[in-house]
């Protein structure tokens, strides 16, 4: 259970960011245990939540645009509808974690889990996927445009109708994964 100060100072910290910015500094919030706190609609736009635990948080609709969320626990987290785009989210684990509809465009997701992660609809566009676990994810209909997959492990995973035109296969494993109706990089 997450202790209230630390979401109060997650949400104290968010407000400022605006004004930190105008000095050049970006909002960290150090190793925070956040499991379980309601981030939803929360506005962490470039917050550094790197290392946090945010395990089974809700962080529905929320505005995490160019944060750093590097080496992060979000497993089991809800991130649906959340905005990512451009976020910092290496290394990071997602494994169980709910990002349907969520705009991930341009993130750097290298190395992150997203084992049995939902990313049905969600926006990769451009993302860095290098040597991440997909195996068991849902990509339904997700966008994967000119995604970085290279060496990333999609075993099993459900690539439904997903979009992956100019995405970077090389050396990914899809033993397993379901490719039905999807817009395939050599089509």
């Amino acid at each position: 259970m997450p202790n209230p100060d630390d979401v109060a100072n997650v949400l104290k910290g968010a407000g400022a960011i605006a004004e930190e910015r105008r000095t050049g500094n970006r909002s960290k919030f150090p190793s925070f245990d956040l499991s379980g706190a309601n981030l939803s609609k929360a506005h962490l736009i470039e917050a550094n939540l790197s290392g946090a635990d945010l395990t089974d948080a809700n962080l529905r609709r929320a505005n995490l645009r160019r944060a750093n969320l590097m080496d992060t626990d979000l497993s089991g987290a809800n991130l649906s509808g959340a905005d990512l785009s451009g976020a910092d989210l290496s290394d990071t684990d997602l494994s169980g974690a709910d990002l349907l509809d969520t705009d991930l465009s341009g993130a750097n997701m290298s190395g992150a889990d997203l084992s049995g992660a939902n990313l049905r609809r969600a926006n990769l566009r451009r993302a860095d996927l290098r040597r991440a676990n997909l195996s068991y994810a849902n990509l339904s209909r997700a966008c994967l445009i000119g995604a970085y997959l290279i060496e990333a492990n999609l075993n099993h995973a459900h690539l439904w109708r997903a979009n992956l035109i100019d995405a970077d296969l090389s050396g990914a494993d899809l033993s397993d994964a379901d490719l039905t109706d999807a817009k395939l990089p050599y089509e």
